[in-house]
């Protein structure tokens, strides 16, 4: 892979609560400021884009209308953003967050020019709220803004350490892929982002790294050629 100057970083929005407990786990999230910290000062701009998952999963629910309970779902990742940004603050970090549609002080409608400008004055940008529009995940949010925001690769922090050829926990003879091509992600029906996410990796070419959250460094390992989840390829 190229030298890496900008990434957009997703995580889990239940990655980041407390087992059992829900809320959030502080301590997860202050390692990962820290870390996100130290790739900001090898220059590396880090976009942030967080799932809403440890409040809502609105496509088990078939009580609410489709459109609402997305709508539902992109207020969930603008709240987690929120509380991750002070967690990030409080270790030193400026930050910025942006959404698709207004949400009053909270956050600053999203525009490349003004997240290239936040970017530019060292700060770790969020990009909350998803495309801002009902039937697509955020999956697709991220491979949208990484693609608008020039990335040079997506880091998608999974429970899993990489991508298998079957679900290791079911399959304890399932084989992890140091290496694969989006295609033949698309093609085995991996399940690594969505379909609509994989598409718009392949036509725009945008490499993932796919990693293992509850592994010690493991963001700042992706940037220091020490990582040991999966690439994606895109060529």
């Amino acid at each position: 892979m190229k030298d890496i100057k900008r990434v957009i970083l997703k995580l889990s929005g239940e990655a980041l609560a407390e087992k059992e407990k829900g809320g959030y786990n502080d301590t997860l999230i202050v390692e990962i400021a820290k870390q996100v910290k130290e790739i900001v000062e090898k220059g590396i701009d880090v976009g942030v884009v967080i799932g809403g998952g440890n409040y809502w999963r609105g496509r088990s629910n078939d009580n609410i209308d489709r459109p609402k309970a997305d709508q539902i779902g992109m207020l969930a990742t603008i709240m987690n953003c929120i509380y991750v940004s002070e967690l990030f603050r409080s270790e030193g970090i400026q930050t910025d967050i942006y959404t698709p549609f207004m949400c009053g002080s909270m956050t600053e409608l999203f525009s490349k020019d003004k997240a290239n400008a936040s970017f530019a004055a060292g700060k770790v940008v969020f990009f909350a709220g998803g495309t801002g529009h009902p039937y697509f995940s955020t999956d697709t949010g991220i491979v949208l803004r990484a693609i608008e925001m020039d990335a040079d690769a997506i880091l998608l922090a999974k429970s899993i350490d990489g991508i298998y050829d079957s679900d290791p926990a079911v399959n304890p003879a399932a084989k992890k892929y140091d290496e694969i091509s989006i295609q033949e992600v698309v093609e085995k029906q991996l399940g690594v982002i969505d379909m609509t996410a994989s598409v718009m990796c392949m036509e725009n070419k945008m490499p993932l790294m796919v990693f293992g959250l509850d592994e010690k460094n493991s963001i700042v390992n992706a940037m220091t050629g020490k990582f040991q989840g999966t690439v994606v390829t895109v060529e």
